[in-house]
């Protein structure tokens, strides 16, 4: 079977880690002193927190870290259950290295419940002496007070652009793959400071073509182009609202996209576009009231038609 890049290519150390610079120097501060407190890891996906966690656990353990570091996933079992039972009957033994303590990675800690929440404080409290935790969160507001009151709180950032085409670089060149500079853009546009995203879509757009390029990407991720989107929003606003409804069709049947698919895409483009703050701010609120109406049920066909005849409206007033 072939391997899942992001798990081979996951950073081994701490050094490797990209993007997240100031985090790093504090992690490494902890595997200097051989100590940590219990930490709090929030951001969004695909930033680094697990790689980050895993890193610094095999810097403090060494070959051997496996032994030291239990890794959970809070959105598995959600419930008080898994505070009494796994967590506690692994935090109460002794730690098997020369730290004096073992790590226990929680992953989507904001999962739990809130009894759950309340039953890990105590846990954190009462075995602090033989195990540190990890909890790993998109939403810290999410994770009870007393709990992140106990924890040093990293806060981590979406990539920036460069960050994840130099590790994309190193990881075509390490799998003898092309990849061109506007294939780089596409993955990064489409990944949105996601480096897991990043990476999975630059191996199956690798599976498509052996020289990765721009059609290779969006035909891998199954997403329009930047510019066939842009090309539809400019045509609306230029009162042309027929030939924009083509170009929607177009987009919804030969790219097999969904309503939400199309209006995500909308949404980032009229930030990009050359036109008043003040017609933006317009566009946002109706895209925003269109993508509601979706989510709720309402048919994504008639509900984008009313986004595109609104674009028409707007742009005659405006333009």
């Amino acid at each position: 079977m072939e391997d899942v890049w992001v798990e081979k290519y996951r950073p081994k150390s701490l050094d490797e880690i990209v993007g997240q610079e100031e985090i790093v120097e504090r992690l490494k501060s902890y595997v200097a002193t051989k100590s940590m407190p219990h930490l709090l890891f929030a951001g969004p996906a695909g930033t680094g927190k697990t790689t980050s966690a895993i890193a610094l656990a095999r810097e403090l353990f060494g070959d051997n870290w496996r032994m030291s570091f239990h890794e959970l996933n809070a959105s598995d079992e959600r419930g008080i259950n898994i505070v009494r039972t796994k967590i506690k009957e692994y935090a109460r033994t002794a730690a098997p290295n020369d730290v004096g303590f073992k790590i226990i990675f929680l992953d989507e800690a904001d999962a739990l419940t809130p009894d759950a929440q309340a039953a890990l404080r105590r846990t954190m409290e009462r075995y602090s002496r033989t195990c540190r935790f990890i909890l790993s969160c998109n939403y810290s507001s999410k994770i009870i007070e007393p709990i992140q009151s106990r924890c040093a709180v990293f806060r981590f950032k979406p990539l920036d652009e460069e960050a994840i085409k130099k590790r994309l670089k190193f990881i075509a060149e390490k799998e003898g793959k092309k990849i061109d500079d506007k294939a780089l853009d596409a993955i990064v546009y489409v990944s949105f400071g996601d480096m897991r995203k990043a990476i999975n879509i630059l191996q199956m757009s690798a599976a498509i073509s052996e020289e990765i390029d721009e059609n290779a990407v969006y035909k891998a991720t199954g997403l329009a182009k930047r510019e066939d989107v842009e090309e539809l929003v400019k045509t609306a606003l230029s009162g042309d609202f027929l030939s924009a409804r083509n170009m929607l069709q177009k987009l919804l049947v030969e790219f097999g996209l969904s309503g939400e698919d199309i209006i995500k895409q909308i949404h980032r483009v009229i930030y990009e576009l050359n036109i008043p703050d003040r017609l933006k701010v317009e566009l946002i609120d109706k895209t925003g009231e269109i993508e509601f109406r979706m989510v709720e049920g309402a048919n994504e066909r008639i509900q984008l038609d009313a986004l595109l005849a609104h674009f028409t409206l707007a742009g005659k007033e405006n333009l």
